[in-house]
């Protein structure tokens, strides 16, 4: 009898301590390392969610947002996937771009280097041009870059990126060549843009809706026009099909203990469902996606394979 007691007595203990652990995480604040520029897509989503996922957590659950920019998102993507695996390093991730940065470079990291906790938005890419370029329809643009072939410069975040992916489509569908001139992320690439420094640039819809009247936004890459900006056609509408954009979510490194990953995964899965969060996202033109776990590591791997199949037809190195 004694023996029944004391089994009972360890086991209810080894349960309370489990559930203590569990509730502990997190014990110190959260890191996120952004691998691009503050002000872009992706650090202006780490920035909006961040609160919300310290809400979902709970227990005085703190994010710190660090910036870490260059090698087209390499750099931070790389730092978050050598981190220790104990939950207080996390790391946004950006699709088709992380995976392309496995096929053209040795990157220091594959696709089984994260744990993949939640995509949350899916971009979609429009073309914009300097309102000094003269470029102010997609005609004019398609007509120039025809005429003379290298002569527009086109600014971009980073190249085997979304953006690069939307431009090598757009070659290939109008017989075009464009000048690339990449930045350390979108926000350097619309400063340019807005200082006629580029002719054009291939961004987000996001990054450009506060700008709209200061540049000249030729389309929208969907199939259907963007609750963000109604008004403007899709490239599909100007007979020119195209569609892509950037996804943008969280990873942490591989090996994240099955309680703390546990516990993430359902912060993130909360953010689709929560209004507050979806109103904060709507007002940076953000369009919301929530992907989590096993089916964004399903994703990123059907985007890896995507990527390298342009790869083997347009090498962009």
């Amino acid at each position: 009898m004694l023996n029944i007691f004391k089994k009972t007595a360890i086991a209810g203990a080894m349960i309370l301590s489990a559930g203590a652990a569990l509730a502990e995480y997190p014990e110190e604040p959260i890191e996120v390392i952004v691998g691009y520029s503050a002000g872009g897509g992706t650090d202006v989503m780490a920035r909006t969610a961040a609160p919300f996922i310290e809400k979902y957590l709970g227990d005085g659950a703190s994010l710190v947002v660090k910036n870490m920019p260059g090698a087209s998102g390499q750099i931070g993507v790389t730092e978050a996937a050598n981190a220790d695996p104990d939950g207080y390093t996390l790391g946004t991730f950006n699709l088709p771009g992380m995976m392309a940065r496995t096929i053209d470079r040795e990157a220091g990291y594959d696709r089984d280097s994260f744990t993949y906790l939640a995509n949350v938005v899916n971009d979609p890419n429009v073309i914009v041009t300097s309102k000094e370029s003269g470029l102010d329809t997609l005609d004019k643009l398609l007509e120039e870059a025809k005429a003379n072939p290298l002569a527009v410069t086109v600014g971009m975040s980073s190249l085997g990126g979304d953006d690069h992916f939307a431009l090598i489509k757009l070659q290939q569908a109008t017989d075009t060549e464009y000048t690339i001139v990449p930045f350390k992320g979108s926000a350097p690439a619309r400063t340019a843009l807005l200082g006629g420094h580029v002719a054009m640039g291939i961004l987000n819809i996001s990054e450009v809706a506060e700008f709209q009247d200061q540049l000249n936004v030729l389309g929208v890459a969907t199939d259907e026009r963007s609750q963000f900006a109604p008004d403007l056609p899709t490239f599909k509408e100007q007979g020119l099909d195209l569609v892509n954009g950037s996804m943008r979510g969280f990873i942490a490194p591989a090996g994240l203990p099955e309680d703390v990953q546990a516990k993430l995964i359902d912060a993130f899965s909360q953010l689709s469902d929560d209004q507050e969060f979806l109103d904060a996202m709507a007002a940076t033109a953000n369009p919301v996606e929530v992907v989590t776990g096993e089916e964004f590591k399903q994703l990123t791997s059907d985007l890896y394979d995507l990527a390298n199949g342009v790869w083997q037809t347009t090498p962009w190195n």
